[in-house]
């Protein structure tokens, strides 16, 4: 759930550009889009049109005026509508296909910087939700949020001193995900001396270990991931064997009026350090469809606080400050690039919302979509289609990557093949890859393997084999039964070891 770390060299819009002023946001304005505002500077939902634009704010040009402009085919405006031509909207690789209501909701990107891409194709299979019955901290460990201080909406910011107040509490993290072959860069606040951090999930989603370092001494812990919500996006760590540190001061963001200044800061471009931006909050309680582009899935996030403080990649899980050096907002989203510093939207978590999931996680809470602790992992990769047939999986998976006769296991799913040969059966799971010292290589799977039934249940459909081990945590012990390219039937126990986080 990332954007990629890099730019393009000649300022040309890459590949798959979008243009996600097409729609309208998801909001209770029933008469968006809003007419044409003076000086090119548009609000947004929610937006008070009294402040004007942010400071140093230029306007973008339009896209009807951009060289090869020409409207998606069959696409009228709507009555009375005026083509707006302030935000300059960049959104890289072709967004994967919308969910229910989506299409009233703009496409944004979620702000960790990721290393390195991975292609489409293959899914690693494993547990997804644990129910731990303790995570090892208590809900009493995270604090409430302030009333604000006085100043904290004055209309002059005092840049240095905001940032001299929060920095001591932010901590640079480095998510590996070793089946993928990449690091993911993002940003954390810490908010107990014992070292408990706050972040967004999809910053360590697929993270196999996570590190984090202190902004201000450079000091670096491993953090165990104590748990995370996939709805709000949001992950509570521990930062291990940590005591005594500075915590960033909280906020209460039911306060938070439009027009306050705010400083946002976060590890930008994955860095590290802080890099901070002023702005403004000029709407709230906004509702987005954030894009990742290195996992290609999507998030409905709604309740957002939105800024016109340049968001850049790597500040995912920062501060978003108000005057008085208090954290308002969790920073998870941006509708550009840092090469467009003119139009940058940038979309935070309000600081009560964060807070409040934190403790369901810390409570053990079993709520809709918390997952506890790391998951349980076979260490299979299977194909991305829905067909029942392993043949025909074989068949869509074909479109991903190449035949391949090798019963090798891999290291990560950058190295996925095709199997040439596929055990008899017109039904079960076929197993693309394995990876190597995982529990489904020790157990003797292979590529080309069909399995047929977890713990006596049959499995068809890809998807099915993950749903049939949700609910088991690493070092469980289910029963697998499959068919190998020989036609040889096997059942076996096998003990799941501990998988990324999803």
């Amino acid at each position: 759930m990332r954007e990629n770390d890099s730019e393009p060299e000649d300022g040309r819009e890459p590949p798959g550009y979008v243009n996600p002023w097409t729609e309208a946001p998801q909001g209770e304005d029933p008469d968006y889009p809003p007419p044409h505002y003076a000086d090119d500077y548009r609000p947004s939902d929610h937006l008070a049109s009294d402040y004007g634009p942010p400071p140093g704010y230029e306007s973008s040009p339009s896209y009807e005026s951009s060289p090869g402009y020409e409207p998606s085919p069959g696409y009228e405006p709507s009555p009375g509508y005026t083509p707006s031509t302030d935000y300059d909207l960049l959104a890289y690789g072709t967004p994967p296909p919308r969910r229910g209501h989506a299409g009233r909701l703009l496409i944004y990107l979620l702000v960790a910087a990721v290393a390195a891409g991975v292609g489409a194709g293959a899914t690693i299979v494993f547990n997804h939700k644990v129910t731990a019955s303790s995570t090892g901290v208590s809900s009493h460990d995270i604090p409430a949020q302030h009333a604000d201080a006085p100043g904290a909406a004055n209309s002059s910011l005092d840049r240095g001193t905001v940032e001299t107040k929060v920095e001591p509490g932010l901590v640079d993290i480095t998510a590996t995900l070793k089946y993928k072959s990449e690091t993911a860069e993002g940003t954390g606040m810490v908010v107990s001396a014992s070292g408990l951090v706050l972040t967004n999930n999809h910053v360590i989603d697929d993270s196999t270990s996570v590190s984090a370092s202190m902004v201000d001494s450079g000091r670096t812990y491993q953090a165990r991931v104590i748990g995370y919500d996939t709805n709000a996006d949001i992950a509570l760590l521990q930062l291990e064997g940590a005591s005594g540190l500075r915590t960033v001061s909280l906020g209460n963001s039911s306060q938070l009026n439009i027009g306050t200044p705010v400083l946002a800061l976060g590890n930008a471009q994955g860095k590290g350090g802080v890099t901070p931006a002023e702005g403004i909050i000029n709407a709230l309680n906004r509702s987005i469809n954030a894009s990742d582009a290195g996992s290609g899935t999507t998030e409905d996030l709604h309740g957002m606080e939105q800024t016109t403080a340049q968001i850049q990649q790597g500040d995912s899980g920062g501060a978003l400050a108000n005057n008085a050096g208090q954290v308002i907002g969790m920073i998870t989203a941006a509708n550009t690039s840092s090469a467009q510093p003119g139009g940058t939207i940038g979309f935070a978590i309000p600081i009560n919302t964060a807070l409040s999931v934190a403790r369901q996680i810390a409570s053990a809470d079993h709520a809709s979509g918390i997952y506890l602790g790391s998951p349980g992992f076979l260490g299979v990769l299977v194909a991305t289609s829905t067909s029942t047939n392993p043949r025909q999986q074989a068949r869509d998976e074909r479109k991903y990557a190449p035949a391949s006769d090798s019963s090798a296991c891999i290291q990560n799913d950058t190295q996925t093949t095709v199997p040439a040969f596929l055990a008899p059966g017109s039904s079960g799971v076929l197993i693309i890859n394995v990876i190597c010292g995982t529990a489904a290589s020790d157990a003797g799977l292979q590529p080309g393997d069909v399995v047929t039934a977890v713990n006596g249940h049959a499995v068809a459909a890809p998807a099915t084999l993950g749903e049939y081990l949700d609910g088991f945590h690493p070092h469980t012990t289910v029963t697998l039964t499959w068919t190998d390219i020989d036609g040889g039937k096997h059942s076996s126990a096998i003990t799941l070891g501990p998988g990324p986080v999803h």
